[in-house]
């Protein structure tokens, strides 16, 4: 799989709004299965389908504890998927975000 087909399978995984909202709640931690459910309207099997396809694509990992499933935020992954898109995009965005938003750094004047 080339580098632009594994970026196409995030882009692809982040365009469902179920699939982002996953990914916002994972923020706070590890979430098992079930109470990934628990915060949707839709069926447990269909949260199942949105997290293997998050899954497959390297946004989330999964790991067994007795009989759950727990999963957690691929940071790294999603990062890097995200950052080459913008480096080549609007490359001076980045450069501002790295100087700006760093941190512990202190803006000028503090």
């Amino acid at each position: 799989m080339t580098e632009a087909q594994d970026e196409a399978g995030a882009f692809r995984a982040l365009a469902d709004p179920t699939r982002r909202q996953i990914l916002e709640d994972l923020r706070s931690g590890e979430l098992a299965a079930g109470a990934i459910a628990a915060r949707f309207a839709i069926s447990a099997p269909s949260i199942s389908r949105h997290l293997g396809v998050l899954k497959g694509a390297g946004l989330v990992t999964e790991r067994r504890e007795g009989n759950r499933i727990l999963y957690a935020l691929a940071e790294d992954r999603l990062a890097v998927c995200i950052g080459r898109f913008l480096s080549a995009v609007c490359p001076e965005q980045i450069v501002l975000r790295h100087t700006t938003w760093r941190p512990g750094a202190q803006s000028e004047g503090s």
